[in-house]
């Protein structure tokens, strides 16, 4: 964080001299620093692009009030001394505060069946996304009051991909998918993926970076968190997805996976995450997105995987 940044957030929060940052972690929306104030711990994200809309800063801090009210652990947000949640920064740039809470990724191993400690937190994670999506309002439009953005049900144009990453890409094109129901829709985390629900101190799962949030169907979510925390080149791991959803359906979560339309959010988001890795030209980013389009294409579902796991989940 250079010295700039680091002044535009104490003047925001009120902050005095007492302050040390150390390097967090980044993700594709935002990087984050550690920031120590008086021995207070804080996080700090710099939001990459536009400034965030003002709605969703408002829905996010009502959908996090219903989740920690349903026993979820999310770190508290802080506002500046104007009230407001989203801070200006140098340069164009956004920022936002939370409480800081030390937290590491659950292993994850291979998704070949054997003993991780993800495999292990199965049933945990199944009763979390339950809270999450028992607690959360319909909603038919993003906070903006636009349709539900196409990413998640829309992949780009076939033509878009050239080379090997258009020869792994092609067997997808085989599943149909469609817009999901609007009558469906529930406000989403959209994003729970292993680096977004982490391991605090006490061993607890704690859930982060809501910037995707807004509007999906809960069984599509659920369809992709499968494949997000129990799916890779070695295969799916059909008994860690068994009991993630066993768990999830015995807490009262509405979701039913009964398709391959249910997998729609699923290869939508990860073609278009993909194809925009690709266009990254920004020295900043560029590294990061060259390991991400890797990562991408080693865990790129496909056709055979999904009609696995449907008929394992069904099969029941």
């Amino acid at each position: 964080m250079d010295a700039e940044l680091l002044a535009c957030v104490r003047g925001a929060l009120g902050w005095g001299t007492e302050v040390s940052v150390s390097t967090g972690a980044r993700g594709a929306l935002g990087e984050v620093w550690r920031v120590d104030v008086a021995g207070r711990p804080y996080a700090v994200k710099e939001i990459f692009g536009g400034p965030p809309v003002e709605a969703l800063v408002v829905a996010e801090l009502e959908i996090v009030r219903r989740a920690v009210e349903a026993g979820v652990r999310v770190p508290r947000s802080h506002a500046g001394r104007d009230g407001r949640y989203a801070i200006a920064g140098p340069g164009g740039t956004w920022l936002r505060v939370y409480d800081w809470a030390d937290m590491r990724p659950l292993a994850l191993g291979s998704c070949a069946p054997k003993a991780s400690e993800a495999r292990e937190k199965a049933a945990d994670l199944g009763m979390l996304f339950a809270r999450l999506h028992r607690c959360a309002p319909a909603a038919a439009h993003e906070f903006n009051g636009t349709a539900p953005v196409s990413w998640y049900h829309r992949p780009p144009p076939w033509a878009a991909w050239q080379g090997p990453i258009a020869r792994q890409v092609a067997p997808l094109k085989a599943l149909e998918l469609h817009p999901p129901d609007p009558a469906t829709l529930i406000i989403c985390h959209r994003d729970l993926h292993p680096e977004n629900v982490l391991l605090d101190a006490a061993g607890e799962l704690i859930v982060i970076d809501w910037d995707n949030l807004g509007p999906a169907s809960p069984s599509r979510e659920l369809a992709r968190a499968l494949f997000d925390w129990y799916a890779d080149e070695n295969g799916a791991d059909l008994a860690a997805m068994t009991t993630l959803y066993d768990a999830y359906r015995a807490a009262g979560g509405p979701a039913r996976i009964r398709s391959a339309d249910d997998f729609t959010m699923l290869v939508a988001s990860r073609l278009n995450f993909l194809l925009e890795q690709t266009q990254v030209t920004d020295e900043r980013h560029k590294a990061w997105a060259e390991r991400e389009i890797d990562e991408a294409l080693r865990i790129m579902p496909t056709t055979q995987q999904i009609d696995d796991v449907l008929a394992t989940l069904n099969d029941r």
